[in-house]
Order: structure tokens, then sequence, then C-alpha cells
């Protein structure tokens, strides 16, 4: 069975979740907080997401490997389709409202958390849709820098069957990021997306990363379904990490939730 709860990430189990997700190809968006890794903690930066009512499934600090998670991978989350960053506003709208961008004028009086009604719908589709929340900026790729933990994450990504394509290709670089609409069809194919490439959101980030250093060497759809022993050897994913896949085996199938 699978870990609903990452293994090994800290848990900040009182953030509300998005619902019941609707089914379709899994996939994961990873997504930033224009946020200093050196001086925001994942913890900090879920806390203030929580807060907010933005919650996604991970928030990641890549310079230290805090991850923190906050909503079961079973639940939808809560983080795409609104403001990005830190932010009651985000930083698309801080100049207009007069705050800054930063965390640091995010305080908690700023602004109340986001109705259940007003989160986007996008956040339920697929049979999963993980959201991972990166402190970092859109403007510095956080893949230009140290990774720490990104293979715990990955590993365990994988573990629930998201292949390591990107069907949308490679995030574009700011200003651009959000120059295109989302394209319904890739976004159906599953897979691993960055925010700029969610349908009907007009986010800007996670930037030029480096989908290679990222993900690695994607994973071909296999005929049949899930290839253990394809999926092992191409993806690099540790034998033993899972002690089954999302799509079931001989063994038996399901997922674990503590």
């Amino acid at each position: 069975m699978n870990d609903a709860w990452m293994p090994g990430a800290g848990r900040l189990r009182t953030a509300p979740d998005g619902g019941h997700l609707k089914g379709g190809a899994p996939r994961a968006v990873w997504q930033v907080l224009d946020a200093d890794p050196a001086v925001i903690s994942a913890r900090s930066a879920a806390d203030r997401l929580r807060d907010l009512g933005r919650s996604g499934h991970l928030t990641w600090n890549p310079l230290t490997g805090e991850i923190i998670q906050l909503i079961s991978v079973l639940r939808a989350g809560r983080s795409l389709g609104g403001p990005e960053g830190l932010s009651p506003l985000g930083p698309a709208c801080a100049e207009d409202s007069g705050a800054s961008a930063g965390p640091a004028a995010a305080g908690p009086a700023a602004a109340g958390p986001v109705a259940a009604d007003q989160v986007a719908r996008v956040n339920t589709e697929g049979r999963l849709c993980v959201q991972i929340c990166v402190v970092a900026f859109a403007s510095e790729p956080f893949t230009a820098g140290p990774l720490a933990g990104l293979r715990d994450i990955m590993d365990w990504l994988g573990c629930w069957g998201i292949p390591r394509r990107w069907p949308a290709g490679a995030p574009v670089a700011l200003p651009s990021g959000h120059a295109g609409r989302g394209s319904r069809r890739l976004w159906a194919r599953g897979g691993h997306f960055g925010a700029s490439q969610v349908p009907d959101w007009a986010a800007t980030g996670p930037g030029a990363i480096d989908i290679g250093r990222l993900t690695g060497i994607p994973m071909p759809a296999t005929p049949g379904g899930f290839d253990e022993q394809t999926f092992y050897r191409r993806c690099g994913v540790r034998r033993g990490y899972c002690s089954n896949h999302a799509l079931g085996s001989k063994a038996g199938s399901g997922a674990k939730e503590f």
C-alpha cells in the first residue's frame, strides 16, 4: 500500500483541503511562492498558505530540504487558480495594492481565507493532482541551486504512478509565463506541469526551471499499464521505497492513510 502522507515529511494536518478528486490522469503541479528559501522555512510558508486558504499538498524548501505536507494525496488541494505566492493578492497585484509581494508584508490580518466555493475546480481534476509549493522565486529558477529532498519527493510521486513526463514541455521564463492558456488536451494526459501550464489559470511561475534536472528521464507510456521494471530502471526510484504502486500489484492494491 502507498502512503497518502509522504514518509519523512513534516505534517500540518489542520489545513482545509479542496474536497474529493474527480478522476482522470494523475499529475503533479510545480509552483513557486516568490519567497527567499534562505529566509523562509517550508513550515512558515505552509502556515501562511493554510491561513490564506490556499494550501497545496507539499511545501518544499529546496535549500534546506525541509518538506511539509498539508493535505492527504487522496484529497484535492487548494493552491491552483488563485493568487500566487504568500501575499494575499499575489506578486502580480502587490504593486497596485500598495503592499509588498514579500512574505514579511503578508500579515495575518491582510486577508481572510479563501471560501470553499471559491476554490477553482481545476484543483479536483485527476485521480491525483499533487500540488508542490516551492519556497523560491520565479525570476530565479530553483533548479539552478540545491535541490535537497527532491529525490524523496520524486520517489513518493512515482509510487503513486505519476509519470515523469512534461506534456506541455518546459515552463517558460518570466514575464512570458502566463502568455498562453494551458492546454486542456495536454493537461488530460497527466504527468508534470508548471503552474503557468494549468488550464484557466493566469499564473506566471515557476519560471524557466530545468525539467530534466527536476524529473530526470521521462517515463514513456507503457502499453498495457504500469511496468515496474521500466519504472525503476528509467526513473531511478529506490527499490523498496514503495510497498506498492498506485495501480496495484500481485500482492494487492489500495492506499494507506495514517
